[in-house]
C-alpha cells in the first residue's frame, strides 16, 4: 500500500479487456484518424490528435451511449443541416444550425 492508501493491483501481461474503454478510442483514434494521416512532424501530430479528441468528445456519436453524443446535448429539428470538417474533411460531423 502506498501513502495515499491506493493499493495497486498487479495484472497479468496481455489480460483481455484490461481497460476497454481506453483500447476503444485506442482503436478508434489510430482507424479514424493516425493511420490516414502522414504526419509531417510533432507539431502536426499533436494538432492532429487534438482535433480527433475534440471530434470524439464532441461530434462523434457512441453506440455505447445509445448513439448519442458523450455531452448529451439535444439536437435541432429544425433548421438547415450543416457540415463541420476537421482535418481537412477527414472527419465530418453534421447538425441542424438553430433557428
Amino acid at each position: 500500500m502506498h501513502h495515499t492508501g491506493i493499493e495497486s493491483v498487479h495484472l497479468p501481461p496481455k489480460s483481455p479487456n484490461l481497460n476497454a474503454y481506453a483500447e476503444r478510442f485506442v482503436l478508434s483514434i489510430k482507424s479514424e484518424c493516425l493511420d490516414r494521416v502522414s504526419m509531417l512532424g510533432e507539431a502536426h501530430l499533436r494538432r492532429a490528435i487534438d482535433e480527433y479528441v475534440e471530434h470524439y468528445r464532441i461530434e462523434r456519436t457512441h453506440q455505447g451511449l445509445g448513439n448519442q453524443l458523450i455531452d448529451g446535448v439535444q439536437e435541432c429539428t429544425d433548421g438547415r443541416i450543416e457540415r463541420r470538417q476537421r482535418l481537412g474533411g477527414l472527419l465530418n460531423s453534421y447538425y441542424r444550425e438553430a433557428a
